[in-house]
C-alpha cells in the first residue's frame, strides 16, 4: 500500500506520539494519559501531518498554533514540532514531503512566520529556515558564585505548589514577553500542560520545584528547577537543573539567580537555554566559573516574506531593496523593500540573499555585516550590508526560554 499523508483522528493520536518518540529513540512516559490530555488541549489535530503506512504512523510534522513577540509587536508564528520519521522509512523523501505540506498549509492560513528548535541543525536550511537566535549553555560551579559590588539579598523567596505557580508565574512571564523578542504567548492550557507539566521531563532528575521572588510584596521573578542528587564518598555533589528563570527587572533577575546558586547539597547549576543577554556574565566576580557555552536556538522561516516585512518595525527611516531567493517556497522569490515602505518592489536591489539568511536577520539575532563577511549576503550597492544591519538592529537579541 502507498504511503498516505493526512491529519490523524483522535483515536490515532496515542500511536502517532509513540511513533514520534520512537523516531527519536525514546518512548511515551508512564503517565501517558496526562500527556495525551495536555496535547489534546494545546495541539489541534488539523495542525498535525502524519504519514501512514498500511494504517500505521511512520512519520509526522506538527505545528503549535502560537504567536511570537517580534520587533514592534507580535505575530502568528506556528511552532514546528514532532518532526520525525521512523528509521524503517528514512531516505525516501518523506520528511521533505511532510515539510512541504506543512509550509503550504501555514501559507494558506495566512501565517507569515514559522519557528522551530532543530534536533539536527543540518536539516532545516534546505526548507528555508535560518538560524535566528542563539542561547548560552550554563554549567556553573556553584561554590564560586559571587556577585560584584553585591548590594546584599533583597526580597522574599517562597517555594510554591504547581497550582500556585499556575497563578503566580504567568503575569511575570507576560511582563517580560511584552518587551522581549522571541517569546511565545502562553495560554493557561499551555502553562498547565506544557511549561509546568512534569511528564516531559527526562529521567535521572528529581521532582520539579517552583520558586517565586517577591519584591515589596509583589511577584517579580520565578524559577522552575529540578535537583539531581549525587553523593561521592559521602560528599554532596548534586546539580540544580534550571528549567526556566525569569525576572521583570535586573534587580529581580539577580535575586532569583542568587537563590538558585544558594541551594544546598549541590555543586553545579545547569541551564541549557540561558538568555544570551542575561546579566550573570557581567554581574559575577568570576565569569569563567559560569562555564558558558554557545548553542543554536530558534530557527525561523519567513513563510510570506512580504507580509513578514510589513508587520515588523524597523530601526530608523532608511530603506533598501533585497533580492530574495526561495527555492522551497517560490511565491517569495523576487525583490522586497526592507525598512520604510516595506513590501514588494521592482526597484533595483541593494543586497541579494537566500530566504533562510533573511530569516536569520529578521528578529535581530544576526548581523547583516557578519552574513556578508561569511558570503551569505551579497552587496549590490556599496555599504548596503551596514545599512541593513542598522535597520534590523534590536535593543536586545531574541530569546525563547523554552524548547518546543
Amino acid at each position: 500500500m502507498a504511503l498516505e499523508i493526512r491529519n490523524p483522528r483522535d483515536e490515532e493520536l496515542r500511536d502517532v506520539l509513540a511513533a514520534i518518540e520512537s523516531a527519536f529513540g525514546s518512548q511515551l512516559p508512564s503517565d501517558e494519559e496526562d500527556m495525551l490530555a495536555a496535547v489534546r488541549a494545546t495541539m489541534p489535530l488539523d495542525r498535525v501531518h502524519v504519514a501512514f503506512d498500511d494504517g500505521r504512523p511512520v512519520g509526522a510534522a506538527a505545528a503549535w498554533p502560537v504567536t511570537m513577540t517580534i520587533p514592534g509587536g507580535e505575530a502568528p508564528c506556528p511552532g514546528v514540532t514532532w518532526v520525525g520519521v521512523l528509521p524503517s522509512h528514512r531516505r525516501r523523501g518523506l520528511a521533505t514531503e511532510l515539510m512541504r505540506r506543512q509550509l503550504d498549509e501555514i501559507h494558506e492560513r495566512g501565517e507569515p512566520l514559522a519557528a522551530l528548535w532543530a534536533s539536527e541543525s543540518l536539516i532545516y536550511g534546505r526548507f528555508g529556515y535560518g538560524l535566528a537566535s542563539v542561547s548560552h549553555v550554563l554549567q556553573a560551579v556553584r561554590a564560586s558564585f559571587a556577585l560584584r559590588d553585591d548590594p546584599g539579598p533583597e526580597g522574599t523567596i517562597r517555594l510554591v505548589t504547581r497550582d500556585e505557580a499556575l497563578e503566580l508565574f504567568p503575569p511575570v512571564y507576560d511582563r517580560v514577553r511584552a518587551e522581549r523578542i522571541g517569546f511565545l504567548a502562553r495560554s493557561r492550557d499551555w502553562w498547565e500542560g506544557q511549561r509546568l507539566a512534569t511528564f516531559w521531563d527526562d529521567s535521572g532528575l528529581g521532582t520539579r520545584f517552583y520558586a517565586v521572588l517577591e519584591l515589596d510584596g509583589v511577584p517579580e521573578a520565578y524559577a522552575v528547577y529540578r535537583m539531581k542528587e549525587n553523593w561521592e564518598q559521602g560528599i554532596p555533589n548534586g546539580t540544580v537543573r534550571v528549567v526556566e528563570a525569569l525576572g521583570t527587572s535586573q534587580r529581580a533577575t539577580r535575586e532569583i539567580w542568587r537563590f538558585l546558586f544558594s541551594i544546598d547539597l549541590t555543586a553545579t547549576v545547569d541551564h541549557r537555554v540561558h538568555d544570551p543577554a542575561g546579566p550573570l556574565l557581567h554581574a559575577v566576580r568570576d565569569p569563567r566559573r559560569l562555564r558558558l557555552g554557545l548553542s543554536d536556538a530558534l530557527w525561523l522561516r519567513l513563510v510570506d516574506v512580504d507580509a513578514a516585512l510589513r508587520i515588523r518595525s524597523w530601526n530608523g527611516d532608511d530603506s533598501l531593496v533585497a533580492e530574495v531567493r526561495d527555492a522551497f517556497c517560490p511565491w517569495n522569490e523576487g525583490r522586497h523593500r526592507l525598512g520604510a515602505g516595506a513590501g514588494r518592489t521592482d526597484d533595483e536591489p541593494d543586497i541579494a540573499l537566500d530566504v533562510a539568511d533573511l530569516a536569520s536577520l529578521y528578529l535581530g539575532g544576526l548581523d547583516a555585516g557578519a552574513l556578508c563577511a561569511a558570503g551569505r549576503l551579497e552587496e549590490r550597492t556599496a555599504g548596503a550590508a551596514e545599512r541593513a544591519a542598522t535597520l534590523f538592529r534590536t535593543p536586545l537579541p531574541p530569546y525563547c526560554p523554552e524548547v518546543f
